[in-house]
C-alpha cells in the first residue's frame, strides 16, 4: 500500500514538472512569435500547475496524489491541448467534454466543502443530503457562469477569442456544465443518503484518511455516517430548546 502511495506521489510530481516544462517552452515560443494570447495562456497555465500545492499548504490540508493527478490532467487537456495545440478548433467536442468534466469536478468540490463543514467541530452546520446536493450543484453551475463572464471580459477588453462562437458557445458551455453538476450532485446525494459504494465513497474516504484532523474526534471513522450527523443535530436542537 505504501509503495502504491509513493508511486502515485512520484507520478504527480513528474506530471507537474512535465507540464511546467511544456508551458515554459510555450511561453518562450509565444514571446518569439509575438503571440500574446498564447503567452497569456502559457503564463496562467504555468501558475495553475502550482495551485494544488498552494491550496493544500494554505488550507492546511493534504491532497491525495490521485486528486493532484486529476487536477493536472484537466489543466493539460484544457490549457495545453485545448488552447495551445488548438484542440478546441480541431475537435468540436473537446470543449464540451472538458466543460462536462469541470461540472463534475466542481460538483465534487462543492460536496467536499460541505463534507468538511458537516464534520467541523467549530461550525454548527449539519445539512441534509438533499441540501448538500443542492449546494454542490449550485456551486458547480455558479462557478461555470463566473468562468463565462471571465471569458467575455477577456474577449471584450483584450480582443481574445475565448468564447469562440460567442453566445452559442457560452450557452452550450453552461448547459454541459449543468449536466456535469447534475451527475456529480446526484452521485453525491446517493452516497450520503444510502452510503452506496462507488467512486464518491472511495474519494471521500481517501481524503478523510489523509485529513483526519479536520473531522470530529468523536467519529470512529472519517467516512460519512448520516445517523451520527442526525444524532448530533438533534442534540444541538434539544440543547437550544
Amino acid at each position: 500500500m505504501k509503495d502504491k502511495k509513493v508511486k502515485q506521489k512520484d507520478s504527480g510530481r513528474t506530471m507537474a514538472n512535465i507540464l511546467r516544462i511544456l508551458f515554459g517552452v510555450s511561453i518562450i515560443t509565444s514571446i518569439v512569435a509575438r503571440n500574446y494570447l498564447n503567452l497569456f495562456i502559457g503564463i496562467v497555465s504555468l501558475f495553475t500547475t502550482f495551485l494544488p500545492y498552494i491550496i493544500a499548504k494554505k488550507g492546511h490540508i493534504v491532497l491525495p496524489p490521485s486528486f493532484q493527478i486529476i487536477i493536472l490532467s484537466f489543466i493539460f487537456g484544457a490549457n495545453y491541448l485545448g488552447e495551445l495545440k488548438e484542440y478546441y478548433l480541431k475537435y468540436f467536442w473537446w470543449d464540451k467534454m472538458l466543460h462536462t468534466l469541470s461540472g463534475i469536478m466542481l460538483g465534487f468540490l462543492g460536496f467536499l466543502l460541505i463534507y468538511i463543514l458537516n464534520n467541523e467541530e467549530r461550525v454548527n452546520v449539519y445539512l441534509s443530503p438533499f441540501f448538500m446536493a443542492l449546494f454542490a450543484f449550485s456551486f458547480a453551475v455558479c462557478t461555470g457562469a463566473l468562468w463565462e463572464i471571465f471569458e467575455f471580459t477577456m474577449d471584450s477588453l483584450f480582443g481574445f477569442n475565448m468564447q469562440k462562437s460567442g453566445l452559442v458557445d457560452t450557452m452550450w458551455d453552461l448547459i454541459v456544465d449543468t449536466i456535469g453538476a447534475i451527475v456529480s450532485s446526484t452521485s453525491g446525494y446517493i452516497y450520503v443518503k444510502y452510503n452506496e459504494e462507488g467512486i464518491y465513497k472511495r474519494m471521500f474516504s481517501k481524503f478523510g484518511r489523509m485529513n483526519a484532523g479536520i473531522f470530529k474526534k468523536q467519529y470512529d471513522s472519517v467516512e460519512f455516517d448520516v445517523k451520527k450527523l442526525d444524532e448530533d443535530k438533534n442534540k444541538g436542537e434539544k440543547h437550544k430548546s
